[in-house]
């Protein structure tokens, strides 16, 4: 299997890393006048984050290899969802995060966000309320972590309320506010996405953040869920709200063979002057082989060759 080769030979590159040079992230943001940072979030590993062993049910790959991965990549920062720490949804021990932290100041890579599964929009109040304390949970985590946002998602539209989008966007709202106000204690910033959700377009993000009135919470942004004709639009008009990124490969969906359009993007971005993290995340399409670590470097390769030209 193409990517058990890939594991096998990220192996044994690791144990060189210890003689390769790196640059600092303070080497990198003086030399890049954008101050964009090219990132991955952890999802592109999905698959191998929570394959298993036989022996004690132990992962076979961890953010511990991924790292390193990373490391070799050039790759300066990383968004570690929380579905792969040990024990999901409980939260990770004091000594599991200062390793994981010991790890990434080792290789020179940043946290740039971690994330946890959640609904907002459910109609059952005690769903959301059970949720909005898994978040404020797991906004200590990210601030042990030193990861500026979590990510939170919305949640699917519930049956019967396809045509009460605001009535739901309350509920949303209510949750959202709660949790900024955590994250405005523990130093930590809400990261809504929009998923394709609740959330389909810019001005439904706009509408939320309008409304829950936080300088603590703001937008991720996933370039490849917009469901609108451009979405290019959408993503220019949300930029302002942006406190992370989430690129795919293609703007118009998982579905789609039309490849982002980087310049585009990169474009948008200096236009709006967005600085920060820039984190990919590539998915696997049913009948299409997939292999993030092929996948991975070709997106953050196009998006570097587009910031150089743009930002040159």
């Amino acid at each position: 299997m193409k990517i058990c080769v890939k594991f096998s030979f990220l192996l044994g590159t690791i144990l060189l890393l210890n003689c390769m040079p790196t640059t600092s992230f303070a080497q990198k943001k003086k030399k890049d006048p954008s101050q964009i940072i090219l990132a991955l979030n952890a999802y592109s590993f999905n698959d191998l984050l929570l394959a298993k062993g036989s022996r004690d049910n132990q992962s076979l790959f961890t953010f511990f290899n991924l790292m390193d991965w990373c490391a070799t990549q050039n790759i300066k920062a990383i968004d570690l969802t929380g579905y792969y720490f040990p024990g999901y949804p409980e939260v990770p021990t004091d000594k599991y995060i200062n390793k994981l932290k010991t790890k990434a100041a080792g290789l020179g890579i940043a946290i740039s966000g971690t994330g946890i599964r959640n609904n907002f929009a459910s109609p059952d109040l005690a769903v959301r309320a059970a949720d909005v304390e898994l978040a404020k949970k797991w906004i200590v985590v990210a601030s042990k972590l030193g990861a500026p946002v979590i990510r939170l998602f919305a949640g699917e539209i519930p049956k019967g309320y396809e045509n009460k989008w605001e009535e739901v966007a309350g509920w949303m709202i209510d949750c959202y506010k709660e949790c900024a106000l955590v994250g405005e204690k523990y130093g930590v910033k809400i990261g809504i996405q929009n998923h394709g959700d609740m959330l389909q377009t810019a001005e439904q993000c706009i509408y939320m953040m309008n409304r829950v009135d936080s300088k603590w919470a703001g937008i991720i942004v996933d370039t490849g869920n917009f469901k609108t004709p451009d979405p290019y639009v959408d993503i220019e008009a949300i930029v302002p709200y942006a406190v992370n990124w989430q690129v795919k490969e293609s703007a118009f969906g998982i579905t789609s063979d039309v490849r982002t359009d980087c310049v585009r993007l990169m474009q948008i971005l200096k236009k709006q002057g967005y600085k920060g993290y820039l984190p990919v995340e590539t998915l696997p399409v049913r009948g299409k082989p997939y292999d993030p670590f092929t996948l991975v470097p070709e997106l953050i390769n196009d998006l570097r060759v587009a910031q150089d030209a743009v930002f040159k």
